[in-house]
């Protein structure tokens, strides 16, 4: 049976000059741009009581009221895949994400995804949007993410991730030795070329990324980091932008940098190590039904803990020659 869906949000003024249908699209994470295209072109979206066109552009400030149906989650079949639950109730679940598993299904990823999964798990999940998911991490990054179990528990789940109330802080290993921890302030949009590709770009949307230093090693540094704004690839974009990117970055990284007379051990770490170093290690919310604050923390993968072993093995070994 179809869902109603009634969303009130305000457009932040960053998004002034920005088409409807991507601004609310980013707004509200659980909804693809194809459906809220087709909400706008029914008449279910009014801006400021009036209905737009989903290229109409928007200028910041304007009340946005949704309501639209959604139908239940077709050709998006159960699949049995193990899932790491750190925390679960009634209305929501917490998982701890493992690197290589794709979010939604799409192009090329028609299943395996951690919406099958999230579909066997809780048949129920079939009545909320994509499965309850609210937020995305990219394929090769691990971590926690918050999942909705109900439609209530979804609707206040995404006004607080787009009132940004939703704390994310990640760990990351970047290429390069930092000299301190820093604020990296600067805009993020599509890359002018590649489409596949974030770039900062003087007319993206703002993005706000806080890192402090961990360890640093002969030629790499363990990073915390905790973003002010959630754009797409936003902590990958900003590390390169700064020079610092991340290991095994294949998009942004550029190409595998050595510390001098690096040990064989330490090559073939970092040659192996296929995925972007970054993982989402601490999730904290207020509870979308109790109002009760929810946190939770996801100790480092193996792979990323093996590759800060080796890093570790190697500056000592410089330390003693």
């Amino acid at each position: 049976m179809p869902q109603a869906v009634h969303h009130q949000l305000t457009v932040p003024f960053d998004h002034a000059g920005q088409r409807l249908d991507q601004v609310l699209a980013e707004l509200l994470e659980g909804y693809s741009r194809t459906r809220i295209k087709e909400w706008i072109d029914a008449g279910q979206v009014l801006v400021n009581g009036a209905q737009l066109r989903p290229k109409d552009k928007v200028l910041g400030g304007e009340h946005v009221e949704i309501r639209a149906t959604l139908p239940d989650a077709v050709n998006v079949e159960p699949e049995q895949i193990a899932l790491n639950i750190v925390y679960q109730d009634p209305h929501v679940l917490v998982i701890n994400k493992p690197a290589g598993l794709v979010v939604h299904p799409g192009a090329g990823n028609a299943a395996g995804t951690l919406q099958n999964a999230l579909l066997h798990f809780d048949a129920n999940l079939a009545q909320v949007p994509r499965a309850g998911i609210v937020h995305r991490l990219d394929k090769d990054t691990s971590g926690l993410m918050v999942v909705a179990r109900t439609i209530e528990a979804h609707t206040a789940l995404v006004r607080a991730i787009e009132a940004r109330e939703v704390e994310r802080e990640y760990e990351a290993v970047c290429v390069g030795v930092m000299t301190g921890g820093g604020m990296v302030d600067a805009p993020i949009g599509r890359h002018p070329v590649d489409r596949l590709k974030m770039a900062v770009r003087e007319d993206g949307r703002d993005a706000v990324t806080h890192y402090r230093v961990v360890q640093r090693f002969r030629g790499h540094t363990h990073v915390r980091l905790k973003l002010e704004s959630g754009r797409t690839h936003q902590i990958r974009v900003h590390m390169m932008h700064i020079h610092y990117p991340l290991v095994g970055d294949r998009v942004y990284g550029g190409r595998m940098l050595l510390p001098k007379g690096a040990a064989p051990e330490l090559i073939e770490a970092l040659r192996g190590f296929k995925r972007q170093a970054l993982h989402a290690a601490r999730l904290a919310f207020e509870h979308p039904i109790t109002g009760k604050p929810v946190e939770n923390e996801a100790a480092l993968p193996a792979d990323m803990q093996e590759l800060l072993a080796v890093l570790a093995r190697d500056a000592a070994s410089a330390r003693k020659s």
